[in-house]
């Protein structure tokens, strides 16, 4: 008798598998839209496709009368300049002292509980904060996402380093390895994969606080715009975006695994 734990889909049924739920959502949804609108021809809480492509398709092709660019472009590339020099920051500031932490007893015993103080304390709470030191510019988002996701980043990192076999770095001593070289060319070569996967698992909250920063002080951004146009119901607006903000996040997830199956392919096995 076949368990059910046993059953794995090949390509197409992993495919197809993944495309049925989305697809009853989407009729769940144009069902809903079309009763909201038999009922009410101007309901905003649900508008139709049509009436959403409509929308996204004028943001995306018309200028701004007021700044000449065009809307959904100028958002997004505003989004992904701050989400990815916060991110660049987090994983640079993560990749060295999760290698410090993680190799080094008396640094760990230092510096871990800064970092676990840190790790504890919600980032929206520091954003007043940031805002009145940075001002309402791009280095209060910025550093939000950056101070947000990092030290969970570091924490991971430096767990997974001090969880290294010990006979690697005793076996390297005896070899005449010196601390340095134990961190670069034993802990860093085993330490990237790990990097990647921490960094997959860190861009859900570094699009919550870039949102979220956009939301108070910004004026142009993807999470401003949603904000924006909240105060007039413009539903055909928010559900594209949110979509499109889901599709930007996927493609960063995907690029993300692609890299680390071909950078280090020693450390994918089989997976379940």
């Amino acid at each position: 008798m076949t368990r059910l734990v046993n059953i794995r889909p090949g390509r197409a049924g992993r495919i197809i598998a993944g495309i049925v739920p989305i697809a009853i959502l989407l009729l769940i949804y144009i069902i809903a839209s079309d009763m909201r609108h038999t009922a009410n021809p101007n309901d905003k809480v649900l508008p139709t496709l049509g009436a959403m492509a409509d929308a996204i398709a004028r943001l995306a092709t018309t200028p701004d009368p007021m700044t000449g660019r065009i809307t959904l472009l100028a958002d997004t590339m505003a989004s992904l300049y701050r989400l990815g020099v916060g991110v660049a920051i987090a994983t640079v500031t993560a990749l060295v002292l999760g290698l410090i932490l993680g190799v080094v007893p008396l640094m760990r015993a230092t510096l871990g509980p800064i970092v676990t103080l840190i790790a504890v304390i919600p980032p929206i709470a520091v954003l007043p904060i940031l805002f009145i030191v940075l001002g309402l510019g791009e280095a209060s988002k910025i550093a939000l996402i950056a101070i947000g996701i990092a030290p969970y980043m570091t924490r991971d990192l430096a767990a997974y380093v001090s969880g290294l076999p010990v006979e690697q770095f005793l076996k390297a001593q005896t070899l005449g390895a010196n601390s340095w070289q134990l961190a670069i060319r034993v802990a860093l070569p085993q330490l990237m994969p790990k990097l990647i996967e921490s960094l997959r698992f860190s861009m859900g909250p570094a699009w919550v606080f870039l949102i979220a920063a956009e939301a108070v002080a910004s004026d142009i951004g993807l999470g401003y715009r949603i904000f924006l146009v909240r105060r007039y119901l413009a539903m055909d607006i928010i559900l594209p975006y949110v979509l499109w903000i889901s599709l930007l996040a996927i493609a960063a997830d995907l690029i993300l695994h692609t890299l680390s199956r071909k950078a280090f392919p020693w450390a994918h096995g089989d997976a379940r």
